[in-house]
Protein backbone atom coordinates (compact mmCIF):
# COMPACT_ATOMS: atom_id res chain seq x y z
CA UNK A 1 0.00 0.00 0.00
CA UNK A 2 1.18 3.45 -0.82
CA UNK A 3 1.36 6.22 1.86
CA UNK A 4 1.08 9.29 0.98
CA UNK A 5 4.27 12.39 1.35
CA UNK A 6 3.66 14.18 3.74
CA UNK A 7 5.36 17.63 4.35
CA UNK A 8 6.66 18.34 7.76
CA UNK A 9 6.26 21.32 10.07
CA UNK A 10 9.06 23.70 9.75
CA UNK A 11 10.34 24.55 13.88
CA UNK A 12 10.16 28.30 14.68
CA UNK A 13 13.62 27.75 16.06
CA UNK A 14 14.44 26.60 11.69
CA UNK A 15 12.97 29.69 10.50
CA UNK A 16 14.51 32.20 13.31
CA UNK A 17 17.94 30.67 12.43
CA UNK A 18 17.49 30.75 8.67
CA UNK A 19 16.49 34.67 8.84
CA UNK A 20 19.00 35.48 11.10
CA UNK A 21 22.06 33.24 9.15
CA UNK A 22 20.68 35.33 5.71
CA UNK A 23 21.70 38.38 7.12
CA UNK A 24 25.53 37.31 8.38
CA UNK A 25 27.82 39.37 8.32
CA UNK A 26 30.76 37.23 9.23
CA UNK A 27 33.20 36.91 5.96
CA UNK A 28 33.70 33.38 6.31
CA UNK A 29 32.35 29.97 5.49
CA UNK A 30 29.43 29.10 7.45
CA UNK A 31 26.54 26.18 7.51
CA UNK A 32 23.50 25.09 9.11
CA UNK A 33 22.52 21.57 9.06
CA UNK A 34 18.75 20.44 9.59
CA UNK A 35 16.92 17.31 9.79
CA UNK A 36 13.72 15.38 10.30
CA UNK A 37 12.08 14.20 13.62
CA UNK A 38 10.07 11.59 12.12
CA UNK A 39 7.61 11.36 15.79
CA UNK A 40 7.20 14.99 15.16
CA UNK A 41 7.24 15.35 11.54
CA UNK A 42 9.23 18.53 11.91
CA UNK A 43 12.12 19.90 10.53
CA UNK A 44 14.71 20.73 13.19
CA UNK A 45 18.25 21.91 13.49
CA UNK A 46 21.00 19.49 13.55
CA UNK A 47 23.96 21.35 13.78
CA UNK A 48 25.68 25.05 13.06
CA UNK A 49 29.62 25.11 12.02
CA UNK A 50 31.76 28.30 11.66
CA UNK A 51 34.35 28.90 9.85
CA UNK A 52 34.29 24.81 7.75
CA UNK A 53 35.19 24.35 4.23
CA UNK A 54 32.74 21.60 2.68
CA UNK A 55 35.92 18.68 3.36
CA UNK A 56 35.19 19.56 6.96
CA UNK A 57 31.55 18.52 6.39
CA UNK A 58 32.10 15.79 4.85
CA UNK A 59 33.42 14.37 7.46
CA UNK A 60 30.87 15.86 10.00
CA UNK A 61 27.57 15.18 8.15
CA UNK A 62 26.59 11.34 8.72
CA UNK A 63 27.21 9.51 4.70
CA UNK A 64 23.74 7.37 5.51
CA UNK A 65 21.11 9.70 6.17
CA UNK A 66 19.34 12.80 4.43
CA UNK A 67 20.37 16.44 5.65
CA UNK A 68 19.62 19.66 4.79
CA UNK A 69 22.29 22.06 4.16
CA UNK A 70 22.26 25.79 3.93
CA UNK A 71 26.10 27.27 3.20
CA UNK A 72 27.32 30.90 2.89
CA UNK A 73 30.47 30.02 1.10
CA UNK A 74 33.45 32.98 0.61
CA UNK A 75 33.83 32.50 -3.45
CA UNK A 76 36.95 34.14 -4.79
CA UNK A 77 36.26 35.39 -8.38
CA UNK A 78 39.10 36.00 -11.02
CA UNK A 79 39.13 39.61 -10.81
CA UNK A 80 39.67 39.85 -7.63
CA UNK A 81 36.16 40.18 -6.07
CA UNK A 82 35.01 38.27 -3.16
CA UNK A 83 31.43 37.22 -2.84
CA UNK A 84 29.35 35.40 -0.22
CA UNK A 85 26.62 33.07 -2.03
CA UNK A 86 23.92 31.25 0.14
CA UNK A 87 22.84 27.93 -1.49
CA UNK A 88 20.55 25.05 -0.53
CA UNK A 89 22.14 21.85 -0.76
CA UNK A 90 19.79 18.90 -0.65
CA UNK A 91 21.54 15.40 0.36
CA UNK A 92 19.85 12.28 0.19
CA UNK A 93 22.25 9.41 0.40
CA UNK A 94 21.18 6.44 -1.68
CA UNK A 95 20.60 3.19 0.10
CA UNK A 96 18.95 4.64 3.22
CA UNK A 97 14.99 3.97 3.70
CA UNK A 98 12.22 4.96 1.08
CA UNK A 99 9.79 6.33 3.37
CA UNK A 100 12.93 8.54 4.91
CA UNK A 101 13.70 9.95 1.27
CA UNK A 102 10.44 10.33 0.18
CA UNK A 103 9.98 12.55 3.68
CA UNK A 104 12.82 14.86 2.94
CA UNK A 105 11.87 15.01 -0.76
CA UNK A 106 8.24 16.13 -0.08
CA UNK A 107 9.72 18.67 2.33
CA UNK A 108 12.26 20.34 0.38
CA UNK A 109 10.09 23.09 -1.62
CA UNK A 110 8.59 23.88 1.45
CA UNK A 111 12.38 24.57 3.11
CA UNK A 112 13.61 26.08 0.19
CA UNK A 113 10.43 28.65 -0.25
CA UNK A 114 10.85 29.10 4.00
CA UNK A 115 14.77 30.05 3.38
CA UNK A 116 14.29 32.43 0.14
CA UNK A 117 16.67 30.12 -1.70
CA UNK A 118 17.50 30.20 -5.28
CA UNK A 119 20.97 28.52 -5.70
CA UNK A 120 19.18 24.70 -5.00
CA UNK A 121 21.35 21.61 -5.40
CA UNK A 122 21.12 17.69 -4.15
CA UNK A 123 23.89 15.54 -3.60
CA UNK A 124 23.35 11.60 -3.44
CA UNK A 125 26.65 11.24 -1.15
CA UNK A 126 28.37 13.44 1.01
CA UNK A 127 32.09 12.81 -0.60
CA UNK A 128 29.98 14.91 -3.37
CA UNK A 129 30.74 18.55 -1.33
CA UNK A 130 33.78 19.79 -2.80
CA UNK A 131 35.09 22.98 -3.13
CA UNK A 132 35.15 22.14 -6.98
CA UNK A 133 31.86 20.79 -6.97
CA UNK A 134 30.43 23.94 -5.59
CA UNK A 135 32.47 26.07 -8.06
CA UNK A 136 31.17 24.43 -11.05
CA UNK A 137 27.38 24.86 -9.67
CA UNK A 138 27.25 28.33 -9.21
CA UNK A 139 29.13 28.61 -12.63
CA UNK A 140 25.99 28.55 -14.10
CA UNK A 141 24.57 31.36 -12.45
CA UNK A 142 26.62 34.13 -13.83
Amino acid sequence: MAQNVKVCEIDPEVKEKLRKFRFRKEKNNAAISMKIDPKTMTIILDDEYEDCTLDDLQEELPGHLPRYLVYSYCLSHDDGRTSFPLVFIFISPAGCKPELQMMYAGTKTALVTEAQMTKVFEVRNVDELTDEWLREKLALFR
